[in-house]
């Protein structure tokens, strides 16, 4: 059985398609991994982000040991390669779909003032505005803290009532009172369940 085994580490079809492949997926979880941990550094979260930095390290070491031994083989580089711009993606597509953290969405608006915030309130979203005196007149400021999965929805109410709003967004790395008002619990939300992953409490 181990000769087996010893032949089929041997063998030519694991050098040119197992191998490849494991670097191309070793390099894939390593740099999606590290898009996550650096986008989890952003968001303040102190410990869950050097745990994924060492299992990160941990396949990038077996990535780059795999390719160093074979730097001549093109197929190996073209794996590894392959496999940063494909964690690259996957990274950010992840991020995408987690929508970590808390924003600050700044609207500035001339006209339908009331009627954006009537209805971002009438979704539940809690609202601070002022009047403020800009370049080509008086305009209303319009403050919302929410979780990032909100953005879309609340830039759609804004740009439905007012197209032409100007409006800005923000990372909030530490809000006194979570705001999940208008959208579903994010993964971020769940991580709170555990403080010692939040900021170090």
């Amino acid at each position: 059985m181990s000769s087996e085994i010893a032949l089929f580490f041997n063998s030519e079809f694991f050098s040119i398609i197992i191998l490849p492949l494991l670097i191309f997926v070793a390099r894939a979880l390593d740099v999606g991994l590290g898009t996550i941990r650096v986008i989890f550094i952003s968001r303040g979260f102190k410990y869950l982000a050097p745990a994924i930095g060492f299992v990160e390290i941990l396949i990038w070491l077996f990535a780059i040991g795999t390719l160093v031994k074979n730097i001549d083989n093109f197929l190996y580089v073209f794996a590894y390669a392959g496999g940063f711009a494909a964690g690259t993606f996957i990274g950010l597509q992840i991020e995408e779909k987690l929508s970590l953290g808390m924003v600050l969405i700044q609207v500035f608006t001339k006209k339908f003032a009331q009627e954006i915030i009537q209805e971002l309130e009438a979704d539940g979203f809690k609202v601070t505005s002022i009047d403020a005196q800009g370049v080509k007149g008086s305009v209303k400021m319009i403050f919302i803290v929410t979780a990032r999965n909100n953005v879309k929805k609340i830039t759609e109410i804004v740009e439905k009532f007012n197209p032409g709003a100007f409006y800005s967004i923000e990372d909030v790395r530490t809000a006194h009172e979570a705001i999940r008002a208008g959208g579903k619990k994010t993964f971020g939300d769940y991580i709170k369940i555990f403080p010692a992953f939040k900021k170090g409490k």
